[in-house]
């Protein structure tokens, strides 16, 4: 007995079959047309995930489907995986069913993207992962200008676990910066960590007197060795960064801020570093809560969408701080973006305002708790003991509107790019990509999802053919919108 196979795009007979995986990111070929009965592909239930880490333990876990049992194997972009117990290891868990990729100790040669297969005689899956190693320099530099306040949350964040040591050697770097510094600057005060303004631009400030007012100031970016910044000294220059001085008062920003803007920033005089500061754009809520309706008895689910990772986010029901219960389940998504809220078996006294906050921005809507009883279908139950007007319909419709457009991309020939942007329009808006005027909503050689207004487009390697002019167009019966940006290719 054989079945037809479900698939989003045949080619001539004889040849693979491209389909779509249910995880974004995630490639399958199929080596057949018809699957025999029982039988599947290969297939990614949970897919790894990016890690930016410093010179640590790192892993990389998957767990992959599929009849017969499929194959897992592990690659990078450039060159080999030495497998040996001291430098990286593969392991399978029979009772999580996890397959892994294990680097005892990674070195910054390690970063790169990694593919995992997953390989059986009807078909092969893959996906890719990035690994970022952050080399110990830059956790000193930005133990260097950091407050004391800040050390412990530094440390626990770049998992330095001996404190008094960190202390000493830092006493120490400290002592030798402050002989360096001394050298090309007769006095430093008054640093400023980079602060955003309600302009969409983030500074750096500092004082200094400068024994040589001649002496060249530097502003690098941490990347893999440290990428040195351009910028004018005239704000009014098209330029994305500039630096101004005002008597002894220096002063760097860096406008329209985006994720790309993530990152250790470094203040050089004469090859010095006197100044270090990690800026990380602020998080906000791309899509907010929603009002949720709910029967007695019933699970109510609230969700959110922020537009940077992270790792929880604190929700409040009717004022009160909640965590994960009987009563509560708080989970977030793999990627750190989508977090979730289900309120179990609801009864009139949940109902109210539930609220979620990230950092200093946060989103509230109502949870509306509905009589079972079929005599009182439609009649909500009383959020307070408050007599209400009759309700009347209001009309929420919106033509469509982008809350985070897409921003420009240049990646590096056989990497990963991931392009996303954040929509909202009611009713819910449909959303065609396209490539130089070309939709790619059906070429098979783009991963094209939509969560909860967050629509994002990945090529899994990057090659010339990409390199263009990307554009989302979004429409719904009230009206359109659109967003384009540029890629390019290194």
């Amino acid at each position: 007995m054989w079945k037809k196979s479900k698939v989003t795009d045949q080619t001539a007979a004889g040849q693979a079959i491209k389909k779509k995986s249910k995880v974004p990111g995630v490639m399958i070929t199929q080596f057949i047309e018809e699957l025999p009965e029982d039988m599947s592909t290969p297939d990614f239930t949970r897919k790894p995930i990016a890690l930016t880490i410093q010179e640590k333990l790192a892993v990389f876990k998957a767990i992959v489907v599929g009849n017969p049992t499929p194959t897992v194997t592990w690659s990078r972009a450039n060159g080999e995986i030495h497998f040996h117990p001291d430098m990286c290891e593969q392991k399978y868990d029979d009772t999580s069913r996890e397959h892994t990729i294990e680097f005892p100790k990674v070195a910054p040669e390690d970063a790169d993207t990694y593919k995992c297969f997953a390989t059986n005689e009807y078909g092969r899956a893959v996906c890719t992962v990035v690994l970022n190693v952050i080399e110990e320099e830059k956790v000193w530099e930005i133990l260097m200008s950091a407050d004391k306040k800040d050390y412990e949350h530094i440390c626990c964040e770049y998992g330095i676990t001996d404190f008094r040591g960190m202390l000493k050697r830092l006493s120490e770097m400290k002592r030798e910066r402050e002989e360096e510094i001394a050298e090309f600057v007769t006095q430093i005060s008054a640093l400023k960590h980079i602060e955003v303004d309600d302009d969409d631009c983030a500074t750096i400030e500092l004082d200094m007197d400068l024994k040589d007012p001649t002496s060249k100031i530097f502003v690098y970016k941490f990347l893999q060795n440290g990428v040195m910044v351009p910028f004018t000294e005239d704000e009014g220059d098209e330029l994305k960064h500039s630096l101004k001085q005002v008597g002894k008062k220096y002063i760097f920003r860096i406008k329209k801020l985006g994720s790309e803007d993530a990152g250790l920033y470094s203040v050089d005089v004469g090859g010095v570093n006197v100044f270090s500061t990690d800026f990380k754009p602020e998080v906000d809520f791309a899509v907010k809560i929603q009002e949720v309706k709910a029967e007695e008895r019933e699970d109510a689910l609230f969700q959110c969408v922020l537009t940077a990772p992270m790792s929880e986010v604190k929700w409040y029901g009717k004022s009160a701080l909640l965590s994960n219960s009987e009563k509560h389940e708080i989970t977030v998504s793999e990627d750190k973006l989508i977090h979730k809220l289900i309120v179990r078996d609801c009864m009139p006294l949940d109902a109210g305002i539930y609220a979620a906050v990230a950092g200093i921005k946060s989103c509230n809507n109502w949870l509306v708790v509905e009589d079972k009883d079929p005599a009182n279908k439609g009649k909500k139950a009383a959020k307070f003991t408050l007599n209400m007007p009759e309700s009347k319909v209001c009309n929420l419709e919106c033509p469509p509107k982008f809350l985070v457009p897409l921003k420009m991309h240049t990646a590096p020939q056989g990497y990963e790019c991931y392009m996303s942007c954040a929509i909202k329009g009611d009713p819910t808006p449909h959303v065609t990509w396209l490539r130089n005027g070309v939709s790619l909503n059906t070429n098979t050689n783009y991963f094209i999802s939509n969560t909860c207004g967050v629509c994002s487009l990945l090529i899994l390697r990057v090659g010339p053919k990409d390199m263009g002019e990307y554009k989302i167009v979004v429409e719904n019966s009230i009206g359109r919108a659109e967003c384009s940006t540029k890629l390019t290719v290194r």
